[in-house]
């Protein structure tokens, strides 16, 4: 039910209530937001994207590359679940959005933090601390 409500409350907010909380993430392979973000969100952050930082250099430049064309594009950063994905994944899905209408895209990264929304609930839920957990 929680998550429910969370869904449906997500859905209610306004596309400037979205890229608000866009703002709140780190750039695809980056350890930090450009707004300030709560010590267990930026763990949570870190764990999700550890596949990218073990990466080889030139992916990770790859990803930084098409993070820069994206957001000069649409305004936001990319937005993507990452939880499980390697930075080849990450950059591949990011290339393939770039040709997204931007009304569409804004959907899409939404829908992705939804889901985010979603797995770190059940991560918060999951331990009684609330630490994170991968």
């Amino acid at each position: 039910q929680l998550l429910d409500t969370a869904d449906a409350t997500w859905a209610s907010l306004t596309p400037a209530d979205w890229r608000e909380a866009f703002d709140h993430h780190p750039r695809l392979g980056e350890s930090r937001s450009t707004v300030q973000q709560g010590a267990r969100a930026a763990a949570w952050s870190s764990v999700e994207q550890s596949r990218v930082s073990t990466a080889a250099e030139g992916d990770r430049a790859a990803l930084a590359t098409a993070n820069a064309e994206y957001e000069a594009r649409f305004g936001f950063i990319c937005i993507i679940c990452a939880a499980g994905r390697s930075a080849e994944e990450l950059l591949a899905i990011t290339r393939g959005r770039l040709d997204n209408p931007p009304a569409d895209e804004l959907g899409v990264a939404a829908e992705e933090q939804r889901k985010i929304t979603r797995l770190r609930l059940a991560k918060l839920f999951h331990d009684p601390m609330g630490a994170p957990s991968s």
